[in-house]
């Protein structure tokens, strides 16, 4: 017998939820603050609930899918003590403080807490490419292991709820920074009406694909430690050819705010005696008590 779900939000994500669940055969109750949303799910088999209570206790998992954390702090509160004895797993997008600061709520409300991070648009939920990030409850992520895998991949981080949200948000930092440079090359290009379909194909995708092999690298560098001797692109030298991708910029009608971040970061890292290290001698750099004091 496959675990019974429901399903709180019926945006574009909730609704692929809440079709992934019903595709893999769980029993799966909907529920909307606006009613009727998404109807195509009535149609799928899910049975709609206007009323919270009556969704939060239909089901021993329970998925909220919401704007933001208010939203869910907003929906649960005035029916909490139907989360009694159920699993709480938020997939609404948020911070670390904000899922530790929920998962003691629901704990006080007698409801086991696993956050989540949701790595994939609506379309991919249910798919081989999707995958989700987990922490929380060790023990309610075992029991659910199976329902979750419904939605994709489902990955665990540990016991502090915290993680999930951590993983999600530094990877999206990661691929908006990717996005963000693409950005700028796109920029520059059309100043000149160069094609960026072909650029894109012939010469952006193999270099971003070629620079990704020095991540391992840097990763490794920040928590070992660097190997000794002398940087093979140090930072003083790319402070010095940074200048050009500024200038190129404004020569070329661009604004350059998305580099400049970057170009203070390696200032502030060759003033401060790093110029004979490597790029991943920035990243302690972000510390707010290092960008201050520099």
């Amino acid at each position: 017998m496959k675990t019974s779900v429901t399903v709180l939000g019926l945006g574009a994500m909730g609704t692929a939820l809440a079709r992934a669940f019903l595709a893999a055969g769980h029993p799966t109750t909907i529920w909307n603050r606006t009613p009727g949303r998404s109807p195509e799910l009535d149609e799928l088999g899910a049975r709609r609930s206007e009323d919270l209570t009556d969704a939060l206790t239909a089901a021993p998992l329970v998925i909220a899918c919401l704007l933001d954390y208010a939203s869910v702090s907003e929906v649960l509160r005035p029916a909490a003590t139907a989360l009694d004895g159920r699993t709480l797993v938020n997939l609404t997008n948020g911070t670390p403080a904000q899922a530790r600061s929920t998962a003691e709520w629901a704990r006080q409300h007698g409801s086991q807490y696993v956050d989540g991070g949701i790595m994939a648009v609506p379309s991919m939920i249910g798919g081989p490419a999707a995958f989700v990030l987990y922490s929380g409850s060790t023990g309610a992520f075992e029991q659910h292991e199976a329902a979750l895998a419904a939605l994709g991949r489902a990955t665990y981080l540990g016991s502090d709820p915290g993680l999930a949200p951590l993983h999600d948000i530094a990877l999206l930092s990661g691929m908006y920074g990717m996005f963000a440079g693409a950005f700028q090359a796109y920029a520059l290009l059309g100043s000149e009406k160069v094609s960026p379909t072909a650029f894109t194909a012939d010469l952006l995708v193999p270099w971003l694909t070629a620079m990704l092999t020095s991540l391992p690298r840097m990763a490794a560098d920040l928590e070992y430690g660097a190997e000794p001797g002398p940087a093979g692109s140090n930072l003083a030298m790319q402070a010095a050819g940074f200048v050009n991708l500024i200038q190129a910029a404004e020569d070329q009608g661009i604004s350059p705010e998305l580099l400049l971040p970057i170009q203070r970061l390696l200032e502030d890292a060759v003033a401060a005696g790093a110029g004979d290290q490597d790029l991943s001698a920035l990243v302690p750099r972000l510390a707010t008590n290092v960008i201050r004091a520099g």
